[in-house]
């Protein structure tokens, strides 16, 4: 499909204005990414915002958590969100209007995590924090007016490949039970040769020497990126929760998204996947009618995952 208009005509002052990371160290790409961050003028009303730590694997981990504007006598899903970044940077801020509209779109309390970055803090401390994370959601649903049994975990790009690897945890580690997940153009192996990493090594935003450069900060022996904690396409994933699965047809991550939501398929495990013509990270840029619209559908389609029990219990059927 075409790239869309919006995009092809940012698409230049995306390239240019994002900084060339594979030649800072670690701390200076951060800095980089911090300078040129700019909050929305009117961030997207919620209900309530608030931050707490949490103990974590390595001391506290903070989490900023999110209500809906919409009342319900009902406890609220969960949905406990890791950050992209390609896991070196951004934070709770980078992507906190996104989770405001997250919250609101499905009318859900959103935990937003402030996991480890590396190189500081290499593999495995950011899936370990997510998961962690994840953990005190179920545990303490009730204090945030959550419903432990609709439960979700949620991230973009970096954040993707973190929520994927929680989902494969909680599989393993026999908890907590979640209901679904979703996964916005995750990084998924450390395979720089896909059709789509060709197609799209530079140019479309995100580039295939940045990608290098994010794996090697955040897995610097290449033989622990085949460990499936790393790289989610090397795991086994039947009994994994159902996913809604978003891709960018103009991304390097492409072809590894698609092969996964295969895989997931093949292993029995539901998928809704949807695709755009758009490049990576896009559905954080607000003004862009395909991100908005992309948002959308995917509240939408989380949201028909996490629902359904409360309507079945309403009408008398059994879970």
């Amino acid at each position: 499909m075409m790239l869309d208009a919006e995009v092809a005509a940012l698409l230049p002052a995306l390239d240019s204005g994002f900084p060339q990371v594979d030649i800072m160290t670690g701390s200076q790409a951060r800095a980089a990414i911090r300078a040129r961050f700019r909050p929305p003028a009117e961030p997207t009303p919620v209900r309530r915002v608030t931050e707490r730590r949490i103990p974590g694997p390595a001391g506290p981990i903070r989490l900023r958590i999110y209500w809906p504007t919409v009342i319900s006598i009902e406890p609220l899903p969960i949905v406990v969100f890791a950050h992209g970044g390609g896991f070196v940077f951004c934070d709770l801020d980078t992507h906190d209007d996104l989770c405001r509209r997250m919250a609101n779109g499905i009318g859900a309390v959103i935990v937003s995590v402030d996991y480890r970055l590396a190189p500081e803090q290499p593999w495995p401390a950011a899936p370990e924090d997510v998961y962690t994370a994840a953990s005190w959601a179920a545990d303490h649903a009730a204090e945030i007016g959550g419903d432990p049994t609709r439960l979700a975990v949620a991230g973009d790009s970096a954040g993707g490949n973190l929520a994927t690897v929680t989902a494969l945890l909680a599989r393993d580690r026999g908890g907590p039970n979640l209901s679904a997940q979703l996964l916005l153009y995750p990084v998924l192996a450390a395979d720089f040769e896909t059709k789509s990493y060709r197609d799209f090594a530079s140019g479309f935003y995100n580039t295939r020497s940045a990608m290098r450069w994010y794996w090697d900060q955040y897995i610097p022996d290449t033989r622990d990126r085949e460990q499936h904690t790393a790289s989610p396409l090397r795991a086994q994933l039947s009994g994994l929760p159902p996913a809604v699965f978003v891709t960018a047809e103009y991304d390097p991550l492409a072809t590894e998204g698609a092969v996964y939501v295969n895989a997931l398929r093949a292993s029995g495990v539901s998928v809704i996947h949807r695709s755009y013509a758009a490049v990576h990270g896009f559905m954080s840029i607000n003004a862009l009618t395909i991100a908005r619209r992309a948002q959308e559908r995917a509240w939408t389609d989380l949201d028909a995952l996490l629902r359904p029990k409360i309507i079945q219990s309403s009408s008398g059927c059994s879970a």
